[in-house]
């Protein structure tokens, strides 16, 4: 019995080894899975569900292939694809979960998320995500045309790479306060997230006990994973 996580794959058209990756892992490791989470960054970019790519229609078919061998998946959005819909949920049969929740997992009670809402020492990211989970700038933004979406999609890509380049590692890694809020805010000793690509399992110590904090890699040379089981929870590389 197990449970898999995974996050950052940043999926898109022009990174073929990467899907061919995820594809056999959907068929070789989380077939045998009690359930799949992705914790955000499926895909590179998500303009709206109703982006013709075929890339996202290839995706969804396995995902549903995944489901019905009866591997339930759950999704949590990440900074890329947080305009990922119900349109794709149903296609796919993924579950979508709000922006954290707390799991039971053999015994263990496990926070999950994404990841960037820990990054607070990144005002400027901080207040970008504001902006762009706003209800009605997004609403406005999906109904643009679709040229005009991906016009400014590949602009706000370019102006947050550049803008990346200029920040230090340590502003764009997790704030320990907002991690121990998060841990006692909801009771728990466990943490599992993605979004800043440094795997690790870091151990903290809080007023409650001992807790642990594991982070997912980026799916950029290799897959990267967490594996619940009842006796441990497994940071994994593997190759593609």
């Amino acid at each position: 019995m197990s449970t898999l996580f995974i996050a950052d794959l940043h999926l898109c058209a022009q990174e073929p080894a990467i899907t061919a990756g995820f594809l056999r892992f959907l068929q070789r490791e989380a077939v045998h899975a009690d359930a799949l989470y992705i914790l955000g960054d499926l895909f590179e970019a998500w303009i709206g569900d109703d982006d013709p790519e075929p890339l996202h229609a290839e995706i969804a078919a396995a995902l549903n292939a995944l489901q019905s061998a009866g591997t339930p998946c759950y999704f949590i959005h990440g900074n890329r694809d947080f305009l990922l819909g119900e349109r794709f949920a149903q296609a796919s049969g993924m579950i979508l979960l709000p922006e954290q929740q707390v799991v039971e997992l053999y015994g263990r009670r496990v926070l999950i998320m994404h990841g960037d809402t820990l990054c607070t020492d990144d005002q400027a990211y901080q207040e970008f995500r504001r902006k762009v989970h706003n209800t009605w700038i997004q609403k406005l933004f999906l109904a643009l045309p679709l040229r005009w979406r991906l016009k400014i999609a590949a602009q706000m890509r370019a102006r947050s790479q550049q803008s990346n380049q200029h920040k230090s590692a340590a502003i764009m890694d997790v704030n320990p306060q907002a991690v121990e809020q998060a841990l006692l805010r909801n009771n728990v000793h466990w943490l599992i997230h993605g979004h800043t690509h440094r795997p690790a399992i870091h151990s903290l110590a809080l007023s409650t006990g001992n807790a642990q904090r594991a982070v997912l890699g980026a799916w950029h040379e290799e897959g990267s994973m967490i594996k619940v089981t009842s006796d441990a929870v497994e940071l994994i590389q593997f190759p593609f």
